[in-house]
């Protein structure tokens, strides 16, 4: 399974896409969040995505900020990274299904500007050792 590089991934499977190699936070402070292609993979087919935030307001770090529903289960959807919401892919929200179609690209879910440093996220060799071994 593909683990692109330029991401940073969570625990829980979600990723992080604008933090640069060595954890840089971006110019504007806006990063990109979605969930691996291996949670999606997981889940099965994602039939229903709700987000407790909306536009505006804040998200933690390692706090469920929604949850995915998919034919097999239903899953929560933690934040990777603490700051502001500042924009939610509505797409996604209205046909979950694109994150099973494609969850690095059109797959993503919010977008927030950063409060303070990132945290602890994993690197592509570290999140696919973590796959691997679960």
């Amino acid at each position: 399974m593909s683990v692109p590089e330029q991401l940073r991934y969570s625990e829980e499977h979600e990723w992080v896409n604008g933090l640069g190699p060595a954890l840089h936070v971006p110019e504007d402070g806006i990063v990109t969040v979605g969930i691996t292609a291996h949670a999606a993979d997981a889940l099965g087919e994602i039939v229903y995505l709700e987000l407790h935030s909306s536009e505006g307001d804040s998200v933690e770090a390692g706090e469920p900020c929604g949850e995915v529903e998919s034919t097999k289960s239903v899953s929560d959807l933690y934040a990777p990274v603490s700051g502001e919401i500042t924009a939610i892919n509505t797409a996604v929200v209205d046909e979950p299904k694109i994150i099973n179609d494609d969850p690095y690209g059109e797959g993503w879910i919010f977008k927030v500007r950063l409060s303070g440093e990132p945290g602890d996220l994993l690197d592509a060799a570290e999140y696919g050792k973590l796959i691997e071994e679960s």
